[in-house]
């Protein structure tokens, strides 16, 4: 049977993923793989905002401990426990944590065990800071010759009348920087200058964020999940759909509620060309943003159906969201599946590095 679309809630309540078969490594890979987590905040509802992916580090300790014979949760209180990680050097960090709050300041992980030649998953603070500031992350595809739509920032009293305006109307707008489609809903799409302030002045007072204001894209709307193989470099694009129901006024918006309820459905992508325009235009822009091991692009078409650059997500999510749901639509790839991939990319992007290191090291 061919899987050609599926939610978030059905993979939850009807376990729509293949098989994982038990002891299908009788022989454990000698490798040390410490999940690193800090501590939960008490409202767990609350965004943590230096934690870029949550994991269930339960349920993937227990999936990498099936592959590979050293495998243990670590939470980093202090920067002494930071230190002793060092000091202990696994083979691999798997952590979706972006940054420590110490006393002496901010310590961003993944550059920290670069530092200390240790091998992680997703991507650098360079590349993080690309994608966290959306008007950044499109300055950038621009550059790169990636098409993306006409764009502005702005906060109350900015513009203050319509002339303005540096872009004709209908306009998109949300916050700044941000995921999961926060601060995204039915007043987005603005048809005038009094909705235009409306929903700008909206976002300063429940986010306290500028607004990215865009040209409106009408089109159908996707999400490109990357993988990248880090022992040849090459990339792994995995585009999917995602559909949603017209709200109030007509239009098909993936906000923030609908996500947060699971009530967009994701489809796999049959047409090929435009498969190919979206895996295209996914890898460009992972490689334009200097993305490493996995990613996100979202895409949306306009209403030619010419494909534009939206948003990056370089830590998405691992749990059952779309990064998962791509890899299962596109590769029938099994969610024990793909936490092992990641695992053994982020090992293999060690192997690499001692391979030239000792090819440098034999020249001289």
């Amino acid at each position: 049977m061919i899987i050609k679309d599926i939610t978030k809630k059905q993979i939850l309540t009807t376990g729509a993923t293949l098989p994982f078969k038990k002891n299908i490594f009788p022989n454990k890979i000698d490798k040390t793989i410490e999940i690193v987590i800090v501590p939960k905040l008490a409202d767990i509802t609350a965004n943590q905002k230096n934690v870029g992916i949550i994991l269930d580090e339960k349920l993937i300790l227990e999936i990498l401990s099936k592959r590979y014979r050293n495998v243990l949760i670590t939470e980093i209180n202090t920067e002494n426990d930071l230190k002793k990680l060092a000091l202990r050097k696994p083979d691999l960090v798997f952590s979706g944590v972006k940054y420590f709050y110490f006393a002496d300041g901010i310590i961003w992980l993944n550059d920290y065990l670069e530092l200390h030649d240790i091998s992680y998953i997703a991507s650098n603070r360079t590349a993080l800071h690309n994608e966290h500031d959306k008007s950044i992350a499109k300055k950038i595809m621009q550059k790169a010759g990636i098409r993306t739509a006409d764009f502005f920032t702005t906060e109350p009293g900015e513009h203050q009348n319509e002339m303005s305006i540096p872009i004709a109307f209908p306009l998109f707008i949300k916050p700044l920087t941000g995921g999961d489609s926060r601060g995204v809903d039915a007043n987005s799409i603005v048809y005038d200058f009094l909705s235009f302030q409306a929903k700008v002045l909206d976002i300063k007072r429940k986010h306290n964020l500028r607004s990215l204001v865009e040209t409106y894209l009408s089109g159908k709307e996707y999400s490109v999940s990357i993988l990248q193989d880090l022992s040849n470099e090459n990339l792994k694009a995995m585009p999917i759909e995602i559909v949603v129901k017209k709200n109030i006024n007509g239009h098909r918006i993936l906000d923030y509620d609908i996500k947060e309820n699971d009530h967009e459905k994701v489809i796999k992508v049959f047409d090929s060309k435009i498969f190919n325009q979206l895996s295209d235009l996914s890898k460009k822009a992972f490689t334009a943003l200097d993305g490493k091991s996995l990613g996100r692009i979202d895409i949306k078409m306009d209403y030619r159906c010419v494909p534009h650059f939206i948003e990056a997500n370089l830590m998405p999510g691992l749990r059952k969201g779309y990064f998962y749901r791509s890899c299962l639509l596109n590769l029938n790839m099994s969610y024990e599946q793909m936490i092992l991939t990641i695992a053994d990319n982020g090992l293999s992007s060690r192997r690499i590095h001692f391979s030239i290191a000792n090819t440098e090291l034999s020249a001289h």
